[in-house]
């Protein structure tokens, strides 16, 4: 009886620190997301990765998925790809010296965006007209091939 508690104790303990693992990096994703919100906002950052940013923050707080839900493995892979691939390339884009400046920014702060709820809206708003649009020209480019 002993060695079964003992093992689900010691699973408990590996189950706590996987969990706080996991707190840990997103924490770290949380301050690198808003270090790029930061560098966004700077003169110096290309407008193309200002652009991918924006396209990026759309996305993800947007009501509307590009892949609606409901579609097996393609509607969960886009959030997985979207997002953190879309933030990779932006940190990949971003000039160096205006992420160091972001991350210095940054890291004394607990993600404190203004985060007013009309801010947020405007954010969903823009994100949903984008997805909406661009099933609208993906519906438009597909009639067009079909007619052909």
């Amino acid at each position: 009886m002993r060695s079964i508690a003992g093992r689900s104790r010691v699973g408990f303990r590996e189950f706590d620190k996987m969990l706080q693992e996991l707190k840990s990096r997103a924490r770290a994703l949380k301050n690198e997301a808003y270090a790029v919100y930061l560098a966004a906002k700077d003169a110096r950052t290309p407008w193309y990765a200002k652009a991918l940013i924006f396209f990026v923050v759309a996305h993800t707080f947007s009501p509307i998925d590009l892949i609606p839900d409901f579609i097996p493995v393609l509607g969960y892979l886009d959030d997985l790809i979207i997002t953190p691939g879309g933030l990779w390339l932006a940190v990949k884009l971003i000039p160096p010296e205006v992420l160091e400046e972001a991350r210095r920014a940054a890291a004394g702060k607990e993600l404190a965006l203004s985060r007013s709820k009309g801010h947020e809206r405007g954010v969903e708003y823009v994100g949903a007209a984008l997805v909406i649009l661009l099933w609208i020209l993906v519906l438009v480019l597909l009639i067009k091939f079909l007619l052909r």
